[in-house]
């Protein structure tokens, strides 16, 4: 097989309900649809896979949303890879990559009515980049709507699953988990799964910003995974977790910035005060980090008990 492009939401659409009609001999069938903004490495390509694995038609989007930034140079700066990411979603067996320009999915401009993030888009990543996450899920919504193909979807599961499936990183926590409470919250029809976060041999978390990092920021960034990874020995051990000297480790990697290390609840996202420092830890929670290293910002995360 080979991986479609198509640049027009009617051809997609079009496109992509012939596939399922095709597949199913019109019996009905399951989509995955696998959002991102491009500059594809090995960590969108296991969320590719894994749609691919599950469902009977695969749609990845490349898009790179200009809501999400808030710095017109970082914008520009964000790498545009349009063949070899349709290389990498090939040799995944994704059916279509759907690379829309801004005028198709912004034709009257850029939106005035929006998707709010609430006070859950204020915390973290919110904080540092206000607005980020109202664009992300602006155009999550509408990817979402718009992956969806016309006919060609089979019924509802005997468990409930649905047969329309969106496929997110667990690497960017923060965006899942307000993913998962807009899809809630405005009841729409799909799944949400999320895919753990892919990892070099040496434990840093794959991201697109990589690329950007010299060989000793590079080693620097280790001590991101070592602290989350601290935490988690920690909390399986069910020891105080001790934030306090996980932060100092962070702080004494050469050319690193601490923006912050919290122990979070995994649906809220609301910090966790109990069990987290000198009483013995319990339960469930998300290690969430971001950092500057050098003059790139990273972020990772790692679920606790």
């Amino acid at each position: 097989m080979s991986t479609t492009l198509c640049t027009s939401i009617a051809e997609l659409k079009a496109a992509a309900a012939a596939l399922l009609a095709q597949r199913t001999a019109g019996k009905g069938g399951t989509l995955g649809l696998v959002p991102t903004m491009g500059a594809l490495h090995s960590g969108h390509a296991e969320l590719a896979t894994t749609a691919a694995a599950e469902n009977d038609v695969v749609i990845a989007t490349v898009f790179v949303n200009p809501l999400q930034f808030g710095d017109a140079t970082d914008l520009a700066r964000y790498p545009r890879t349009t063949q070899a990411d349709l290389e990498l979603l090939d040799q995944a067996a994704v059916d279509f990559m759907f690379a829309p320009p801004v005028e198709e999915m912004y034709p009257h401009g850029e939106p005035l009515i929006r998707v709010t993030a609430g006070t859950m888009g204020e915390l973290y990543e919110g904080a540092s980049r206000p607005g980020h996450f109202d664009g992300a899920l602006t155009v999550v919504a509408k990817l979402l709507h718009l992956g969806r193909p016309e006919t060609g979807l089979a019924a509802p599961a005997a468990d409930g699953r649905s047969a329309y499936r969106a496929y997110f990183g667990q690497k960017d926590a923060q965006q899942l988990a307000l993913v998962r409470k807009m899809v809630a919250d405005l009841n729409f029809p799909v799944d949400i799964v999320g895919v753990p976060t892919v990892r070099d041999a040496d434990g840093l978390a794959l991201s697109s910003r990589n690329r950007f990092l010299s060989t000793q920021e590079r080693e620097s960034a280790l001590v991101l995974s070592r602290a989350l990874r601290l935490l988690q020995r920690r909390a399986d051990a069910r020891e105080p977790l001790d934030i306090a000297s996980v932060q100092d480790l962070v702080n004494s990697a050469p050319g690193v910035e601490l923006d912050y290390l919290e122990v979070v609840d995994p649906v809220t996202l609301a910090v966790r005060a109990e069990n987290c420092q000198d009483t013995p830890f319990t339960g469930q929670a998300l290690a969430l980090i971001a950092a500057k290293v050098g003059p790139v910002r990273l972020i990772d995360n790692m679920p606790l008990g």
